[in-house]
């Protein structure tokens, strides 16, 4: 069994320094580090945390089925002013977007 190696000092204090709330400069002073140690440290850190692996995204299997003709849904919009349009099933979304837009522009 391999001995897991330990946080290089660097890592350890830019961790402190994130839990710590202080600023840059406050953090620094109290531990008698350069400013701009600190600064290159807490940069370095933030990196290395930026590009480590996010967990890997899982897909669920699907099954797709048509829609029967008899069970076929109806898209419906209502306005602010109440005026109902019915659309057919396979209406273009693009006519739809438009044709609302349009209704809502003559409401005002």
């Amino acid at each position: 069994m391999q001995k897991r190696a330990e946080k290089p000092e660097w890592v350890r204090v830019a961790e402190e320094f994130e839990a710590s709330g202080l600023t840059q400069r406050e953090f620094a002073g109290r531990r008698g580090l350069r400013l701009s140690t600190v600064q290159s440290w807490v940069y370095r850190r933030r990196r290395q945390v930026s590009t480590e692996a996010a967990p890997p995204v899982r897909l669920l299997p699907v099954q797709v089925s048509s829609v029967p003709a008899f069970e076929a849904v109806t898209l419906e919009v209502v306005s602010a002013t109440g005026v109902r349009v019915r659309f057919a099933p396979g209406t273009d979304v693009g006519y739809v977007a438009r044709l609302v837009a349009a209704l809502e522009r003559a409401a005002c």
